[in-house]
């Protein structure tokens, strides 16, 4: 548990730097490595390193195919005796990287609910979420995130409360009365992407992991006042659980026939 005595003010985790800003350190080091392989095939292969291309998971001398070395050959150069005095030993790289700027994806969402007007029941019945992450690495992984932040974000939407009766004891402390959706409460979501290379790293990445819980929530409840809004229904503080929709439905009716 957080303490503010310790820490006055939580930042957050940042948890969606890990591709952009981690992912860019890396993506530096192994450029780094890949050049050192290269300028040691060239010394194994007695060619120069702007003619060694990787193929078929060796290094070769470009245009003589015949010509190999593999990743286990230059590695053994590189850390024996049979190195070149001008290149260092090992195969290795520490690089740091700080973006020269923010990263901001963006997206559009669409939800579909189904009211009961009787009973104040909710169910969400399409839901569309086009995103742009930048240049997709993993795009299972992409997905991944998306159907994650989704359930998450309509979970507030929906069913998480925090709730407390009138002496401030807590009355959601555990899965039989804090809701969660599982997966028959969801339905299959319909995914699509637009790809915009962020300008602030060379991966052009940007991060995903928060787009479909920003996105979902206010979707999901705009989606169900829209369909309220005929009986003159405006605003519902979410989670739309049944009892809450029901008494804004209620209080409709009732300023309605007032």
């Amino acid at each position: 548990h957080g303490d503010t005595a310790t820490v006055a003010v939580g930042l957050g985790t940042f948890g969606s730097r890990s591709a952009a800003v981690g992912g860019t350190a890396v993506h530096l080091a192994a450029g780094d490595v890949s050049e050192k392989a290269r300028r040691l095939a060239a010394h194994l292969l007695e060619a120069a390193p702007a003619d060694i291309v990787v193929s078929d998971g060796q290094w070769q001398v470009r245009g003589v195919p015949g010509r190999g070395v593999t990743f286990a050959d230059i590695a053994g150069t590189a850390y024996g005796s049979a190195r070149p005095k001008d290149i260092e030993a090992g195969l290795e790289s520490t690089r740091f990287f700080q973006p020269p700027g923010m990263v901001f994806p963006f997206g559009a969402h669409l939800a579909v609910v189904e009211v009961d007007r009787e009973t104040g029941s909710v169910t969400l019945r399409r839901y569309v979420s086009v995103d742009d992450c930048g240049r997709v690495i993993n795009p299972l992984l992409v997905e991944g995130q998306v159907h994650g932040g989704l359930a998450q974000g309509i979970a507030q939407a929906l069913y998480e409360e925090v709730a407390y009766d009138g002496d401030g004891s807590l009355l959601s402390g555990n899965l039989t009365t804090y809701m969660i959706p599982t997966a028959p409460d969801l339905p299959s979501f319909i995914l699509d992407r637009t790809i915009t290379p962020s300008p602030v790293n060379p991966l052009g990445v940007k991060g995903v992991g928060e787009s479909a819980t920003i996105g979902s929530t206010p979707a999901v409840v705009n989606a169900v006042v829209d369909a309220l809004s005929p009986l003159g229904v405006t605003e519902i503080d979410p989670p739309c659980s049944p009892e809450k929709v029901w008494r804004a439905i209620e209080r409709a009716r009732g300023h309605r026939s007032g």
